[in-house]
């Protein structure tokens, strides 16, 4: 693994021990500012141990190590104005951003840094100054992109048929125009330019999602809801099938309605990865997501087994019946299809009571009726209503996730002229060329009042009760006198401890 000696401390589940090594270890380490520093030594997967403790949810370590980095400004009264260190926290200039690090974890501690200071005011200042904006453009801009390709799928060149139909069931009064005939009149030529725009856009974001791919790895950049990897996947897939239909179109290849039908679904699924960017719609995308990739995948494999093995019977059951009075089983995929409307109780049972109805099919839609509808689907709401209990107690740390990970992610790929580097450089103040973040912290006056009050109550309390604990041991041989000395051990220690509480008090006030 590669771990240092701070590291295999920031590991250790006696978090306050850890601490003191941690010191003491530095206190002999010769340059603790320099390159060569323990403190900056990574292990094999690149972390140093702040990064580590970030990983693991180490708040303890965290905020020890932060108390180190941290630089007084000034004081006055209440107020405090503290220099924080970012480095190893800004994701700026860190090809392994810190703040990567610890949404992209699956330990929910790590997921309570992110309200600790100075992280959660640094997350709060970038999202607010850049962040917001850009995404909420960013937003606009996808939308206004979809409604263009839709128009254009809308309005796509067809032709009135001219061949004859083949068979009874035979709808098709449309086909498809060649690439000659596609492109003639004006508004084809307006089609043309929102179809090079789709293309275009489908292009970069191929261009955009690829490299993120090849650097964090395909499992774990599709495999975290918090940062956005079932929409990756959408949102790739719709840029595939953009280019798919674009061959079809150009060989006049026949059937580009089936990947443009897909296009259309996921590019307008997609939108709901934007619902991240709002607080009150955040959580739930990610709800969605853990109810399809969980609940629902596991539902499926169940629901797919009994679709096949009743709509088998059904198909058998009405292979002797005249498919003119009881269509819904003409033929087997139909059967599939009509069992799968049964199951979600979109249409009712066929019936006709111009015929007579195989026994069997009666005995077997009741089967079916008990085990579909009462059973698995209640089933299904019960593992969803599950789920949902379980985002909902974590929903505020989820979207601070979110806006941690959407701020990474446009921080990445923005411009640095779009991005300006946020906090201070310590040139200013004389630190060196490291930045820092400024915050001023308000200590509420009252609240340490009352706590020296409580200390001092408790510290008189403390010392009497040692002093009588000394008397008990001194006269053990006795029973009776030892209860006598107790109480009046109590009584005496209530009596001096509050006396000099209360002289706190009037001498306070």
């Amino acid at each position: 693994i590669g771990n240092t000696v701070l590291h295999i401390l920031v590991l250790q589940p006696n978090k306050t021990f850890a601490c003191h090594m941690y010191s003491l270890i530095l206190s002999y380490d010769r340059n603790k500012e320099g390159p060569g520093s323990l403190e900056l030594i990574p292990n094999n997967e690149g972390l140093t141990p702040f990064k580590l403790a970030g990983v693991e949810g180490n708040t303890v370590m965290f905020q020890y190590l932060m108390q180190k980095r941290k630089h007084n400004l000034w004081s006055f009264g209440p107020l405090t104005t503290v220099l924080y260190d970012l480095t190893e926290i800004d994701s700026w200039a860190e090809d392994q951003s810190f703040l990567e690090l610890i949404v992209s974890t699956k330990k929910r501690e790590a997921r309570q840094i992110l309200d600790l200071t100075p992280v959660k005011e640094l997350v709060s200042l970038k999202w607010n100054m850049y962040g917001r904006p850009y995404f909420c453009f960013l937003a606009l801009f996808y939308i206004l992109y979809m409604v263009c390709f839709t128009m254009c799928c809308v309005y796509r060149p067809l032709k009135p048929r001219t061949s004859n139909k083949t068979s009874s069931r035979d709808n098709t009064i449309y086909v498809q125009k060649m690439l000659q005939e596609s492109y003639m009149t004006y508004e084809d030529e307006l089609r043309l330019v929102g179809e090079l725009i789709t293309v275009i856009g489908a292009v970069v974001i191929l261009v955009l999602e690829i490299p993120d791919i090849l650097r964090v790895g395909a499992a774990k950049y599709f495999g975290q809801t918090i940062l956005g990897g079932p929409f990756h996947i959408i949102v790739i897939t719709y840029a595939c099938m953009i280019l798919v239909t674009m061959v079809m179109r150009l060989t006049s290849t026949t059937g580009e309605v089936v990947p443009m039908s897909f296009a259309l679904v996921l590019g307008w699924c997609n939108v709901m990865y934007f619902a991240r960017g709002f607080q009150m719609l955040g959580p739930f995308t990610i709800m969605i997501q853990k109810m399809i990739f969980g609940d629902l995948m596991r539902f499926c494999w169940l629901m797919a087994v009994v679709i096949l093995g009743f709509a088998s019977a059904f198909y058998i059951i009405f292979q002797t019946e005249n498919p003119e009075n009881l269509g819904q089983f003409y033929n087997y995929p139909m059967s599939l299809f009509t069992t799968f409307e049964l199951f979600l109780t979109i249409i009712d049972g066929p019936a006709n009571y111009d015929v007579d109805l195989p026994f069997m099919y009666s005995v077997v839609y009741f089967a079916f009726a008990i085990i579909a509808t009462l059973l698995m689907l209640n089933l299904l709401i019960a593992m969803m209503g599950d789920t949902h209990w379980r985002v909902a107690h974590e929903r505020d740390e989820l979207w601070r996730a979110q806006v941690v990970a959407t701020t990474v992610m446009l921080e990445r790929k923005l411009p640095r002229c779009l991005w300006p580097r946020s906090g201070i450089c310590g040139r200013e103040y004389g630190l060196g060329d490291r930045w820092y973040l400024r915050v001023e912290d308000r200590v509420d006056p009252n609240k340490h009042k009352l706590m020296r009050y409580t200390e001092a109550f408790k510290a008189q309390d403390r010392d009497n009760y040692d002093k009588g604990l000394e008397k008990l041991e001194i006269n053990r041989d006795v029973l009776y006198k030892k209860e006598r000395s107790a109480l009046s051990l109590s009584r005496s220690t209530s009596r001096t401890s509050s006396h000099r509480g209360w002289e706190i008090l009037r001498r306070n006030t």
